[in-house]
């Protein structure tokens, strides 16, 4: 109304300083001209004022609208359309800058959506890009953490504690409550997979996803605690099952922080995460008949191998070697430590030390857990003994031998870690330096010893190191598994999958072209689910469905995996062959896939190449897939350490049977690639078998600090971890779904003569689709389905409805006030016309004129105020 009543020249003035002013111009001029001038310029103004009072902003069905824009920036930003030419749309941001945009890439903004937004996305008039993530935005300033996207949890990590979310009030409140009845919430998820596994008999799984750093290991920590609660028992002598579940997951009082065990061999900081697992991991809880918990058990994939020797700055190695240099003294000693920055392996980077996190408590943690899940004093010498010698190993350097292409111990340095690791692995000085030096070539008529030059030699070293640690690390996984215990007669599990996120960094490897590849087959499920779920609720509504297409992501697993010819296929083939280069792979691959719309060769690389994946482009960098997807234990590395003193060494690496090796040579070759490929597929049999549920956590900002929404980032995220391809799908059919009340409520002013005597909310809902004309819309049993753009259609026509009677109305109130003000001025102007006739009769009747118009000017002020 303000606006109403400002001017170009002229503020609205107040009823008394009106008055005073004019009475002192008519003291101040006793000419009768200017007098009556100055009367005139009032009333001209007046006039002004009433019009500015009657005059409505006109509303327009197009220019006026909300929507959203696309910015550079914060990758959407509201605002209003300003000016339309043909399919070029101006629009005035929320920011204050006019922007030009085509029409087709502008979305429509509910105004009329709630402040703190919806628990549920498929509530959303308009379920779109720009509306999901200020869904999220609002809820997230609320610290509204958790939000469905149907039966999908998307998690915010809110990087502060919250701890009242997760206590045992929570889990009673959650406990039975039906999916969706309750705020969200991981626990809702849980009570979901747990009923849904006792009520139907079906094992469940529960997907978490997400980039480093999003919340994956903590969420999987409050599911395990949850089901713990629910498949509990209450008395039972010693450590129950669940107890050490929650042991495995770090949720129970003693292990709070994180399990000790596994995060100290399989975690480490990167750029993004101080306790980034560099693992993925599938955790299934088996349950008895009564729903108690009776086994668990362990797989993990995808062991990040090349970190134990190489770190990037200014990431770190596993904790594990850095919990080994802050141990006691006499441990440090026993094992011929000392400061991390003197070795090889821990060096490459500048971070030795996490802000607020003591190694040397942390190592005291990891060997009390260890105690708990049955690991001897013993195997626990043993085990440090083996993380020693791999630092160790990273300091040992090669300098040339005196014979062409060989290599010798640098210098005394070397030769003492040398030393060093054969006392720790227990096993022959002189055979170690050879294994590492030499390779044995056996023909038919001799056998051969080949000397390796100092880069081959620094290659052998680096390859023992990694498969070291690699068995080490499947030596502990057992351990946890036999000491937790499966259960063989149950027919019912949950499992908890905790895995990598999509990956795209600056460079990316044979790790991140393995992580992606998951990614796909997990996509590809998921796809197979969110549409699965819309077909149900179609069903279930009683609506046609037949004609939505589902887009799968097949292209890109072929590409990647299909035998023969596919790219892991063609890895493998080049890893046979000793001449084969990553620039032979690399050619290989162009001239295979050229003409495929998934693969991109690059126009300024030779050795790198593109996938398109469903998240988005990825560039790889080809020169270490060869060396990376080798799973080959060296002959002379496997029977130097199968022939160890120490048992435990020697059990990780059991001899090899002659027949075996000699059908091994004669069979295909075995590859990491290949290998993880038989995981994944083993994985995915097991999901297909069970009820999947998905969280997917997104992390806000890279700062990893409360309160800060990063819209760019959350942005890729929620396309990398699939929320934007659901989505896709569900506008692919009804992305728009509404009560019949809600859509009633919402539009039934389109065609109120519906409404009048109709009882029946469905038959009203159908009556005025049909008068709108809305093809392809259908009433379900419960809800109203809008195709795509449907939603905005009716929300136009709805504001087109109030406009016209917005109109209606301003046109009656300008009439109104303009016949008012009519009358008043009549009869103001037959009072000055008697005054005025008395003042020409009597020149010195002034006073009796001034008094006229005070009686004016407050006859005028009152119809203005009024």
């Amino acid at each position: 109304p303000s606006l109403l009543f400002s001017s170009p020249t002229m503020a609205r003035p107040s009823i008394a300083h009106s008055h005073i002013c004019f009475t002192q111009a008519i003291h101040r001029t006793l000419d009768l001209r200017n007098l009556l001038l100055g009367v005139l310029c009032f009333l001209s103004n007046f006039w002004n004022w009433v019009l500015l009072l009657c005059h409505g902003t006109p509303v327009n069905i197009i220019v006026g609208s909300h929507v959203w824009v696309e910015n550079q920036s914060v990758a959407w930003i509201d605002g209003q359309v300003s000016q339309i030419n043909e399919k070029d749309v101006q629009v005035q941001t929320s920011d204050g800058k006019k922007v030009t945009v085509n029409l087709s890439n502008i979305y429509p903004k509910d105004e009329d959506a709630p402040a703190g937004g919806v628990d549920d996305m498929t509530k959303l008039s308009y379920l779109h890009e720009p509306g999901v993530l200020q869904n999220l935005a609002s809820r997230y300033q609320l610290n509204e953490i958790y939000t469905y996207t149907g039966s999908i949890l998307i998690a915010i990590n809110p990087f502060q504690k919250l701890p009242h979310l997760y206590d045992r009030h929570m889990m009673e409140q959650y406990k039975g409550a039906p999916l969706g009845e309750l705020s969200p919430h991981v626990f809702a998820i849980a009570d979901a997979a747990y009923r849904q596994m006792i009520n139907e008999g079906k094992s469940n799984s529960i997907l978490v996803s997400g980039e480093s750093g999003a919340g994956k290991t903590e969420t999987t920590k409050m599911l395990m605690q949850y089901l713990a609660y629910l498949g509990g028992r209450r008395s039972t002598e010693g450590r129950t099952v669940e107890q050490q579940v929650l042991e495995l997951c770090g949720t129970n009082a003693a292990f709070a922080k994180s399990n000790p065990v596994l995060e100290a061999f399989g975690n480490a900081k990167t750029v993004r995460n101080n306790n980034s697992s560099r693992f993925g991991k599938f955790v299934e809880i088996q349950f008895d008949k009564n729903g108690r918990i009776s086994g668990a058990a362990i797989r993990t994939y995808l062991l990040e191998r090349s970190r134990v020797c190489q770190v990037s700055d200014p990431e770190r190695n596993y904790h594990c070697f850095y919990l080994l240099c802050a141990a006691p003294q006499e441990e440090v000693e026993k094992y011929k430590l000392g400061d991390p920055k003197t070795f090889h392996y821990l060096n490459q980077s500048s971070c030795f030390e996490l802000v607020g996190v003591s190694d040397a408590q942390d190592y005291l943690a990891t060997r009390r857990a260890m105690d708990v899940v049955g690991i001897s004093e013993k195997e626990q010498e043993a085990i440090f003994r083996v993380v020693a010698s791999v630092l160790h190993l990273g300091n040992l350097q090669f300098a040339k031998g005196k014979e062409t292409d060989s290599s010798v111990l640098k210098d005394d340095k070397s030769k003492f870690h040398l030393q060093t690791v054969a006392e720790l692995l227990m096993c022959d000085l002189k055979d170690l330096e050879d294994a590492l030096l030499k390779r044995v070539m056996v023909t038919p008529e001799e056998v051969i010893k080949r000397s390796l030059d100092p880069d081959a030699a620094t290659v052998s070293r680096d390859g023992l190191a990694k498969t070291l640690y690699s068995r080490l690390f499947d030596w502990l996984v057992d351990k946890i598994n036999n000491s937790i215990g499966q259960d063989p007669s149950s027919k019912s599990l949950i499992g908890v999958l905790d895995i990598y996120g999509f990956e795209s960094f600056k460079t990316n490897s044979f790790e991140q072209f393995c992580i992606n590849f998951t990614n796909e087959k997990l996509q590809q499920h998921f796809n197979q689910h969110v549409f699965k779920m819309e077909q149900e609720e179609y069903t279930r509504e009683e609506i046609d469905w037949s004609y939505i297409e589902f887009v799968d992501n097949k292209d890109v697993l072929d590409l990647i995996e299909k035998k023969p010819g596919g790219i892991i296929a063609l890895l493998d083939e080049a890893c046979m062959f000793p001449k084969s280069t990553h620039e032979t792979f690399s050619q290989k691959l162009y001239q295979t896939f050229k003409v495929h719309k998934r693969f991109i060769k690059p126009k300024l690389s030779r050795t790198d190449f593109t996938i398109a994946h469903y998240a988005g482009e990825v560039l790889y960098q080809s020169d270490l897939f060869l060396d990376k997807n080798k799973d080959y234990v060296v002959p002379e590395h496997q029977d130097l350490l199968s022939a160890s003193k120490c048992s435990f060494v020697a059990g990780l690496f059991p001899p090899v049977a002659e027949e075996t090796t000699k059908s091994a040579k004669s069979s295909k070759f075995s590859s990491i690639g290949s290998r993880f490929k038989l995981q994944l597929t083993s994985l995915m049999e097991t999901l297909n078998s069970t009820e999947p549920h998905y969280i997917r956590c997104v992390k806000p900002n890279n700062q990893l600090k409360p309160a800060i929404f990063e819209n760019v980032n959350i942005l890729q995220q929620l396309r990398c971890g699939g929320v934007l391809e659901a989505i896709r799908i569900s506008c692919a059919g009804y992305p728009t779904r509404k009560t019949f009340f809600e859509f009633l409520n919402r539009f039934g002013l389109l065609a109120p003569e519906v409404l009048e005597g109709n009882a029946d909310e469905k038959v009203a809902c159908k009556k005025i689709l049909e008068n709108m004309g809305l093809a392809g819309a259908q009433i379900g049993k419960t809800k109203v389905f809008l195709r795509a753009g449907q939603m905005a259609e009716l929300d136009a026509r709805r504001a087109q409805k109030l406009a016209t009677a917005a109109k209606t109305i301003q046109r009656k109130v300008r009439t109104h006030i303009t016949r008012k003000y009519f009358l008043a001025l009549q009869k103001a102007a037959i009072c000055l016309q008697s005054s005025c006739r008395d003042v020409l009769r009597n020149e010195l009747g002034l006073l009796q004129l001034t008094e006229a118009l005070e009686s004016f000017i407050h006859v005028i002020c009152v119809i203005y105020v009024g």
